[in-house]
């Protein structure tokens, strides 16, 4: 009697404690053949129907009980425990970011970033931003069925951004009867809640099915200065490092160089002014001698990291309705519609207000202001308006329309399938910002004054009609009154909207039969126009404020493609073939912004005997640049950077070549790089007091890629319900476009001696950069490659009851990224990149136990060491001389590795309800101290972004009626 397996393949939630299935997945039938009568279904990663799952893809099988035994609320969560999982290029920590983008839910498979990785819900793309960016949030997750994970390239069968994978929602499509769920959980600290509630109904009849679902979340913030290792810009055991500048007045002397006491000449022959800090707490700035000399120290700074949240907080309330009507036994109709709205609001630090980060206007005190302690004489001055912190509100709505008919006929004797839809998607975003300073208002409140009963006041009579008082701005917190406050603050409002337009047609089925089955086919037609526009608040764009400045964005295109795919079914039931196939897919592209470009794949699948399938896949792949890419204004943001210039830290220290480099563009001997505290920075750089800008690209060209996978899928007839699998991919990527920050441009110019990229630097007579400009550039190549394993067992029932072991997880062999023109790849596996973890070993193990109505789940999540920059050759550093490949001649620090515990324990009630709770990260395992971690897009470093910060506790319950 012949024993048939449909093999488990890679069980995809690397996060869950329960049964979580493959698509590849099936389980022990008896010597019968596969019934004809069993329903075609679409698989991700094909057009093709069929009634076998086993793909020679890698998709793996998120189910909707396995999402709700996670203890997680958020698809971006769910999909974050993924051991081929990376950091997101921007995530819930981001609260330096200033885009639009910023507060969205990103996914990102094999640490590619966000773009690279497709986002589909029921097969269909789901809305992007300008900068192709898919908000998986906006997806409610009481619709959600099940999460088709494919972690290959898909160019060939669903076009641009399948690069990384393809995450595939399939929502639900019956539903009779109505659930309720409400969800609470906190961390050990108390804070970042999540309360979240959802109410599904639905209603079947013989030729309709419809489904409504609501949904609200609500995650509170939380802050940075509740926990060591985020109250400080560098952790706690650099509290000193990374200090701004300080709610005290600081002045530089005016003086003409060489007044006796104001300031002295280095060795260099250069002429360095006094700084002064007003004594804390004095009123009376109008007097130097309230001021004491400013050297740096640490009482007269600022540690912003105390007032601005960790993560910001969030509100989102969905709708979705979805349809289906049998409007003839071959011909259905289908209609979903959702309609999101998500509120974020974020907190940083007031403005470092100084003379030199406002280059827009001659920001100094007035000589004829009485609160200048040289008058007489123009002012340069620092302070930052701490009693004013910059407050970030945004509002994101979504609307989501889809609407098709499918059917069925019969065509050269063979089933054939065909569908026609119709995807509108539209996000519109309002943001508003305060904190920042009119600076118009500003010049007239420390400009010049007069007396008037005895006061000073504004001497612009003008100014003074419409409030203006003069600000005392050197006397520090406590001397600014309310209504001075609402005169200089600027109240910003930008809007952005993207829109997507798709219409497609599919058909396909079968042609003719072989020995081995049908060969099959599938094309179709599809038509996309992308559009949006970014309208800053127009005195930002102006210079008129200390907001960061960006222009308007507006663009569009068009795309129309082509595809065809054919399966051919060799062989099957011989010695050494029980099934041999190949699937061969080719997609046509032609994008009104750039041309055309076609992609093929070839994959394989070979089953030498019934228990083992062997499957390959070779795939050309590409991502097109996204609207912000080719058409966005320029925009302005502070950097955090090390010059190679710096005499000290910067690469002109060790190396000759960058010291001649920086010696021609006329940088001075013993310069030293100035921080926002107008103090030399230290071994890591710092951020500059002056905003770079940055600007698109229209000449960009799409990525390209290529990837090549081998697996072995194994389930032995003689271990009922063993599964074990392995897979090995290698994506090689060109082209990449790569959004060139100042460290970038900074190397490339000094370092490598390219003279475009010296173009894009101006320095003052001193060495200070005043001016870098950044931007998108098909610049990188990566390459990676790595193995996904898992093995799985369903243990024999017992009296005890049933249990599930699981271990899923990610070998990273190779990353290898060449940052520009003339550099070698480095391979970074093993290291933190800037906003990517590269872990060599990444992999989750689950224990199960299910008991009439108990149930209960251990999941172990296992991150290995990685390397790290040293802070300084002296200080955690454990190899000095060693060869940094992501910040050249800092050494290397190793970092342990980490284990994360999860448990849950469940009860169904006899009303068919059920009730969970659960711990996760249980022992409260903390993170060790990565000092590459990015300020900007991943978090607050040193904090690794994809680690927990705290123990967490959550109860959730589920009624259904």
């Amino acid at each position: 009697m012949k024993h048939k397996t449909r093999i488990a393949t890679a069980i995809a939630a690397a996060l869950l404690m329960s049964a979580v299935h493959a698509q590849d997945a099936s389980q022990a039938e008896s010597g019968e053949t596969k019934s004809k009568t069993l329903q075609a279904i679409t698989v991700t990663g094909s057009h093709i129907r069929s009634v076998d799952v086993e793909t020679s893809q890698p998709v793996f099988t998120i189910d909707r009980q396995a999402i709700k035994e996670s203890g997680l609320t958020n698809l971006n969560d769910i999909l974050a425990r993924l051991p081929s999982a990376g950091t997101p290029d921007i995530t819930p920590q981001d609260t330096l970011g200033s885009g639009m983008d910023v507060g969205g839910r990103y996914v990102d498979i094999r640490y590619l970033g966000a773009t690279r990785t497709l986002v589909l819900v029921n097969g269909h793309r789901w809305s992007t931003s300008l900068g192709g960016y898919t908000d998986i949030s906006t997806i409610p997750v009481s619709m959600v069925e099940r999460i088709d994970v494919l972690k290959d390239g898909a160019s060939s069968v669903y076009g641009s951004d399948a690069i990384a994978g393809v995450v595939n929602i399939v929502t639900r499509e019956k539903f009779d009867g109505a659930e309720a769920n409400v969800y609470y959980g906190s961390n050990q600290k108390g804070d970042g809640q999540q309360k979240n509630a959802d109410f599904t109904w639905g209603y079947n009849t013989e030729k309709s099915s419809t489904i409504i679902s609501a949904s609200y979340q609500d995650e509170s913030p939380m802050w940075d200065r509740t926990r060591d290792i985020t109250r400080y810009a560098y952790g706690p055991r650099h509290p000193d490092d990374g200090l701004g500048t300080g709610p005290w007045g600081r002045v530089t002397d005016p003086r003409a160089p060489g007044t006796q006491g104001a300031g002295k000449y280095n060795e260099q022959g250069q002429w360095t002014p006094n700084q002064y800090v007003v004594n804390h707490g004095s009123a009376n700035t109008g007097n130097l001698d309230n001021y004491h000399f400013y050297d740096g120290n640490p009482g007269d700074l600022y540690n912003a990291n105390q007032i601005m949240t960790f993560r910001a907080g969030s509100k989102l309330k969905t709708l979705a309705v979805q349809e289906r009507y049998k409007l003839t036994d071959s011909i259905t109709l289908t209609g979903n519609a959702t309609y999101s709205t998500r509120d974020t609001s974020s907190q940083l630090a007031g403005y470092p207000l100084s003379t030199s980060g406002v280059p827009t206007a001659n920001l100094v005190i007035d000589p004829n202001n009485a609160y200048n302690p040289f008058p007489g004489y123009e002012t340069q001055f620092a302070r930052r308006t701490v009693e004013l912190p910059r407050i970030t509100w945004a509002n994101s709505r979504l609307a989501h329309l889809d609407v098709g008919a499918q059917g069925y006929f019969t065509f050269l004797d063979h089933d054939w399938s065909w569908d026609a839809n119709y995807t509108f998607s539209q996000t519109n975003v309002r943001q508003i910002t305060t904190g920042n300073l009119y600076l118009p208002n500003v010049l007239n409140a420390i400009g010049p004054t007069t007396m008037l009963d005895g006061q000073p006041v504004c001497a612009d009579a003008t100014a003074r009609a419409a409030g203006c008082t003069p600000w005392n701005v050197l006397a520090g917190p406590g001397f600014t009154s309310s209504s001075q406050w609402d005169y200089l603050n600027s109240v910003s409002i930008a809007r952005q909207q993207s829109q997507t337009d798709d219409v497609s047609v599919n058909a396909g089925g079968g042609l003719f039969d072989l020995p081995g089955g049908t060969v099959n086919i599938a094309g179709g037609l599809e038509h996309r126009r992308e559009k949006g526009y970014f309208r800053p608040y127009g005195p930002d764009s102006a210079g008129l404020t200390t907001n960061l400045a960006s222009d308007p964005t507006k663009g569009r295109y068009n795309v129309n493609e082509a595809y065809l795919e054919v399966d051919v079914p060799l062989l099957r039931d011989l010695p050494g073939a029980q099934e041999l196939g190949i699937n061969l897919a080719s997609r046509y592209s032609h994008y009104s912004s750039f041309g055309s470009t076609t992609n093929n794949k070839y994959s394989i699948r070979w089953r030498p005997i019934e228990e083992l399938l062997v499957r390959g896949t070779y795939a050309k792949g590409f991502r097109a640049p996204a609207l912000q890419d080719l058409y966005a204004g320029s925009a302005q943001s502070f950097e955090s950077f090390l010059d190679p210039c710096d005499s000290i830290y910067g690469t002109a220290a060790s190396t000759s070549g960058v010291a001649s480099a920086c010696a021609a563009a006329g940088v001075p001997t013993g310069y030293r790089q100035i921080n926002q505290a107008g103090q030399a920075v230290g071994p890591n750089g710092g951020q500059t007091p002056i905003p770079f800008t940055s600007v698109s690209n229209p000449t960009l060209k799409p990525e390209t890629s290529s990837t090549r996978t081998l697996g072995l899928v194994y389930s032995p007839h003689y271990v009922d319900g063993l599964d074990f699998t392995l897979d090995y991919y290698d994506i090689r990527l060109k082209q990449a476009i790569t959004y060139l920050d100042a460290n970038q441009v900074l190397s490339y110019c000094y370092g490598q001696s390219i003279s475009s990229y010296c173009a894009n630097i101006t320095r003052d007579s001193t060495g200070q950069i005043v001016q870098l400009y950044e931007g998108p550039v098909n610049l990188d190549a990566i390459s990676t490659a790595g193995f996904d394993f898992g093995i799985h067992y369903r243990l024999p029932a017992t009296p005890f009851g049933q249990f599930r072991v699981g271990l899923d997880g990610n070998y990273l062999s190779k990353y290898q990224q060449s940052n520009g023109p003339g550099t070698q790849p480095s391979n970074m596996a093993g290291w933190m990149n800037g906003t990517q973890a590269l872990y060599r070993l990444r992999s989750n193990l689950q224990v199960d136990w299910q008991y009439k109505q108990f149930g209960a789940g251990w999941t172990v999540r296992y991150f290995s060491g990685l390397k790290d920059s040293c802070w300084d050759a002296d200080t955690e550093c454990g190899n000095p001389n060693y060869t940094n490949p992501v910040y050249a001649g800092q050494g290397m620090a190793q970092k342990g590795s980490v284990a994360f515990n999860d448990a849950q324990f469940r009860y169904k009630t006899s009303w068919n309800g059920t009730l969970s709770v659960g711990v996760n990260n249980i022992f409260n395992k903390k993170s060790p101290f990565y000092y590459n971690v990015s300020f900007a897009g991943s978090g607050s470093p040193p904090l690794n972004p994809q680690f927990d910060i705290d123990r967490y506790f959550y109860v959730q319950y589920s009624q259904k009626f």
